[in-house]
């Protein structure tokens, strides 16, 4: 998977993984942005994006694993490795 940067789409290898956020789903809880700050912010839309630099981001998988489970509205999906969906 390459990072993609679309209207709607945002995906971005992070570490092994690859996380994928649906702009489309996003209702701004930003309980993502409060788990991994230096991954995710909210943007002047009010809608998760990536921060700057977030594939360099000193995240461990689990915590980053655990920050794409965490959306009420499955807007940010997490990939392994093998490019096999995790969550949701």
């Amino acid at each position: 998977m390459e990072n993609v940067e679309e209207e709607n789409v945002r995906e971005r290898k992070i570490g092994d993984f690859t996380v994928r956020i649906e702009r489309d789903l996003c209702i701004g809880s930003g309980n993502c942005v409060n788990l991994a700050p230096e991954v995710f912010e909210l943007d002047e839309q009010n809608l998760v994006a990536f921060k700057e630099g977030a594939a360099d981001a000193p995240i461990d998988s689990a915590r980053l694993e655990e920050s794409c489970l965490l959306c009420p509205v499955d807007a940010l999906l997490f990939f392994d490795e093998d490019g096999e969906q995790i969550v949701p």
